[in-house]
């Protein structure tokens, strides 16, 4: 069946903007994923990501055997800042911390927001002493950043809690332990890291 030319040109533009439109719809559904899946303010993992890549990441070492870390990190004085600089610059020093985590933690290692003025860091095929090492490069990398146009020149630091998996954890223990050491660099002044491990089972006396 032949067409004429000006069917032909038309069915040729149908298919243009057919083919714009699946663009476009990609493009829309990249986005709408994103927003589900990232900090809207610091562009980071939100929470409900960064812990499905916590709970990942305990399978992956399951299998694999291999140790990992994870951190949680929370913004000392933050609400000192808030009211003292107010709000915007609060958000300005949130984004200012994702951006120089991200910069300086490695490829494979995760940072996310778990709410307000607190992150974590899971950190995979890491023993902890590196770990700490990194918690202590960025403690560093953060309180060296140019805070002048934020907070008035005042230094930002965050205090961390820092543990590794043990065979039998779940994303629920793990960050209990995290919380609770972080808890503690709260109370030993903050501006420091605590690390916690699992504790080693009790061994009974078979003869008892």
């Amino acid at each position: 069946m032949n067409i004429e030319p000006d069917a032909a040109t038309e069915i040729a533009l149908l298919r243009q903007q057919l083919a714009v439109s699946e663009e476009e719809l990609r493009t829309l559904r990249a986005g709408i994923t994103s927003l589900i899946r990232h900090d809207a303010l610091t562009g980071v993992m939100n929470r409900r990501t960064l812990l499905e890549t916590l709970d990942g990441e305990l399978q992956r070492s399951r299998r694999t055997g291999q140790p990992f870390c994870f951190a949680i990190v929370d913004l000392d004085h933050f609400r000192r800042i808030n009211e003292q600089y107010g709000m915007a610059a609060g958000d300005r020093v949130l984004k200012a911390v994702s951006d120089t985590a991200q910069k300086l933690l490695r490829g494979m290692d995760r940072f996310g927001r778990l709410g307000g003025e607190e992150f974590g860091i899971v950190m995979p095929a890491t023993w902890l002493d590196s770990a700490a090492t990194a918690m202590t490069r960025l403690r560093t990398a953060v309180a060296a950043c140019d805070w002048a146009g934020m907070t008035d020149g005042t230094v930002v630091t965050f205090s961390a809690g820092l543990t590794t998996n043990a065979p039998a954890d779940t994303a629920g223990h793990l960050l209990q332990r995290a919380e609770s050491a972080l808890l503690q660099a709260k109370l030993d002044g903050r501006n420091c890291t605590v690390v916690v491990e699992e504790p080693l089972p009790t061994m009974t006396d078979p003869d008892d």
